[in-house]
């Protein structure tokens, strides 16, 4: 089985200097899982590695798309494996890094196979949420399939409609299907670091790479992005540095107030990264600083 790298950790832990330094050291390439990071003229608001970093170290999966194109965990999954069967065919080293924790465990885990969407059925069931509320169809989640109802939030209702479709059209709960994907073969053998900062210190390097941002010129990024017709309503365009300058750029609040929001929802999201990847118990956690690191790696790649 094919050994690869994965670096993991919230925005701003320093995940993708980590990434660079082990890959130089290691004869390595970096595979991005962002994704925000694939789409091109998107470079500020997403701390794309630099064109200097970028020639030090080949990337692979950033700027493939414009922002107006679909990009999907199946498609993430079928790029990286292409890029990661490359990078090995030279004889070098795949580290993969990034903070999408949906694409990393998919490549390693692979995708739960399960029925393609039905368009009529959420329809349904988005208007049963619009007429009674999340926790409406929550409930009708809960007669079908109680160990998804307990798992899934009521208010995330991308989730909930498709937990409800799966059982409406394959008659068995989707947590069926989930406790089978986890039974099968990895992927790879994959030796996942993460890295463990203190909330403290994360939220101020948040803080300072959210005002670089802005000193860089987010505000002009975002202006370009919606004069080269990047409509707001757009996934990537609600993407964080995004939306909050989109906000600005309406005139919903002045720019101070998107700094502020720009800031917190940063933190919220780290938070919840932070959440994602401590479920994870195969990743080893680490400090940025810590020297097993790279004897860590070493260890896994000879």
């Amino acid at each position: 089985m094919q050994k690869i790298v994965i670096i993991v950790g919230p925005t701003a832990s320093g995940k993708s200097s980590l990434a660079m330094e082990a890959a130089l050291r290691f004869n390595g390439e970096i595979v991005g899982a962002d994704s925000v990071q694939v789409y091109r003229q998107m470079n500020i608001g997403t701390a794309k590695p630099t064109p200097l970093e970028r020639k030090r170290v080949p990337h692979h999966l950033i700027d493939i798309l414009d922002p107006d194109e679909e990009y999907t965990v199946a498609r993430f999954v079928a790029d990286a494996d292409l890029a990661i069967a490359d990078i090995c065919s030279r004889s070098r080293n795949a580290f993969v890094t990034g903070g999408t924790g949906l694409y990393i465990r998919s490549l390693v885990e692979g995708i739960f196979d399960g029925p393609e969407a039905d368009t009529a059925l959420r329809e349904e069931l988005l208007e049963v949420a619009r007429q009674g509320g999340v926790n409406k169809v929550h409930d009708m989640l809960k007669h079908v399939d109680p160990e998804s109802a307990e798992k899934i939030h009521p208010n995330n209702l991308r989730r909930v409609i498709r937990a409800l479709e799966v059982e409406a059209l394959t008659k068995r709960p989707i947590s069926e299907f989930h406790s089978e994907h986890a039974l099968k073969e990895k992927r790879y053998n994959a030796l996942k670091i993460g890295l463990d900062i203190e909330r403290s210190v994360l939220y101020k390097r948040i803080e300072g790479r959210v005002d670089k941002m802005v000193e860089a010129g987010l505000v002009a990024e975002v202006e370009g992005l919606l004069r080269d017709g990047y409509r707001e309503d757009l996934k990537p365009m609600g993407a964080l540095g995004y939306k909050e300058m989109v906000g600005y750029l309406n005139g919903e609040y002045p720019l101070d107030e998107a700094v502020r929001l720009l800031k917190r929802n940063t933190r919220r999201y780290a938070k919840k990264q932070l959440t994602w990847f401590k479920k994870d118990r195969a990743i080893e956690w680490y400090s940025r600083d810590d020297a097993r690191i790279m004897k860590r790696v070493e260890e896994h790649l000879c």
